[in-house]
């Protein structure tokens, strides 16, 4: 039997009781799935006195025709633009005039909407996320202005080595698979979106049955769970999707000129395993090892030791049907092969020897407590939870959390670092070159 939760809601008089539908998952977490399919998820935590609140809709780049890529993007910048109910401005203004924060982003997977706010304004908070959610005008005109702002975006991008590098790397590596694909659209697609396109989008994918709730901090769980009954409208199946190509990773290297530039930027990265693979812990221990902070081997050799590069580093990306990992630096063009040439020497010599043992020691220990000071916000406790519902992973207490990493074995080690193994990667290097 579910223990009642002390209600922490200002102004709240009786607490109604938790939907019988609702799994306790600690001792303050719990997770309700609500007859229209919604699934909302809740974290008290006892010392803040503000709430983190998200929608997550499970609509994203892999979700999207070929002829509108980036319409999810673009859908999420026009629910800004204006509600049945609210103008553009009184949507910013509402939250921030009580000292909240409104955010939104969107992933291959999922576009999101965020509110942070002081615990007497969840009401205000829900009720600005369902108007954009779920009462967005999608005007035009508002389309012929927002289409400026994103092509801005994509411009931004552009003029940022290191993302333009990764941006290509994942195209060559997923090999036109959507995963590999931008974000954002390209400057095309972008320029024809259609008012339509994002229409039906919005009704295919903005419906109850495809969302996820997740609140972290001042907030109580049944008290949240009616305050979102009572705004979410009906539901419905989500509409058709595009059928997902298989994932099918490409090897080999690819040098792409770019007119300017002081540096020369290479990705090495290879296709890994799924966010819900067993492996993926030892994946994470590795990487930390490998390339994630000064002490790690990267750092301490092409910087430290040899100064061949100030960013260097190592990286992993999970998707709900792949991943990904590899490595990074910048480089002078004049320090550019000799790096090359020790990146691949230290991948080679990690994927075939694995972590030593002080070396797996070290890094549990600091994997463990780089997620507990992390977790001392609301915002990565709800975004904890919400990956629980999108990955559909089971929900692990911090002391499970921490017996998973302890639990990595040298084994796993091994097989997680034998993904990093140069002969698999596909190496996109980014060099700059005079312009003619």
């Amino acid at each position: 039997m579910l223990e009642p939760v002390r209600s922490t809601t200002v102004g709240a008089t009786a607490r109604p009781p938790l939907p019988a539908q609702t799994e306790r998952l600690d001792e303050c977490a719990y997770r309700t799935e609500l007859d229209g399919g919604t699934v909302i998820l809740s974290e008290r935590m006892a010392s803040v006195r503000s709430i983190a609140l998200g929608f997550w809709f499970r609509q994203g780049r892999i979700h999207e025709a070929s002829d509108v890529q980036g319409v999810s993007h673009l859908l999420e910048h026009m629910v800004f633009k204006g509600t049945a109910r609210r103008s553009a401005l009184e949507i910013a203004a509402e939250i921030e005039r009580v000292g909240g924060v409104l955010d939104a982003y969107t992933t291959h997977e999922a576009t999101t909407f965020l509110a942070r706010v002081p615990l007497e304004h969840l009401d205000l908070a829900l009720d600005v996320l369902c108007d954009l959610a779920f009462e967005p005008v999608l005007r035009d005109e508002d389309l012929d202005l927002e289409r400026e702002v994103v092509l801005e975006e994509i411009a931004a991008a552009e003029e940022t080595p290191e993302d333009v590098a990764f941006e290509l790397h994942a195209n060559f590596l997923y090999a036109g698979h959507p995963y590999g694909e931008p974000i954002l659209g390209t400057r095309d697609s972008v320029g024809s979106m259609s008012r339509a396109s994002l229409i039906s989008v919005h009704r295919a994918s903005y419906r109850p049955s495809n969302l996820v709730i997740a609140a972290a901090g001042a907030v109580d769980h049944a008290d949240l769970i009616a305050r979102v009954r009572d705004r979410l409208p009906a539901s419905g199946p989500i509409g058709p999707r595009p059928e997902e190509p298989a994932v099918v990773g490409a090897t080999g290297y690819r040098r792409v000129d770019r007119p300017d530039g002081r540096q020369t930027h290479v990705v090495a990265g290879s296709l890994a395993v799924p966010y819900r693979d067993p492996l993926r812990p030892a994946v994470v221990v590795a990487c930390t090892a490998l390339g994630a902070g000064m002490s790690s081997r990267l750092f301490q050799r092409i910087r430290e030791d040899l100064g061949l590069a100030y960013n260097v580093h190592s990286f992993h990306c999970f998707f709900a049907e792949a991943g990904h990992v590899g490595a990074y630096f910048g480089a002078r063009p004049e320090n550019a092969v000799a790096a090359r040439e020790v990146l691949a020497e230290e991948l080679s010599t990690f994927a075939r020897d694995g972590l030593r043992p002080k070396e797996l020691e070290d890094t549990r220990t600091q994997l463990k407590g780089q997620i507990l000071i992390s977790l001392e916000s609301p915002s990565a406790r709800m975004n904890r939870l919400a990956g629980v519902a999108l990955f559909e992973q089971p929900y692990r207490t911090l002391d499970e959390v921490a017996a998973r990493i302890d639990a990595v074995t040298t084994e796993e080690c091994a097989a997680a670092a034998a993904l990093f193994d140069p002969a698999r990667a596909a190496m996109l290097e980014l060099s700059p070159v005079e312009p003619s």
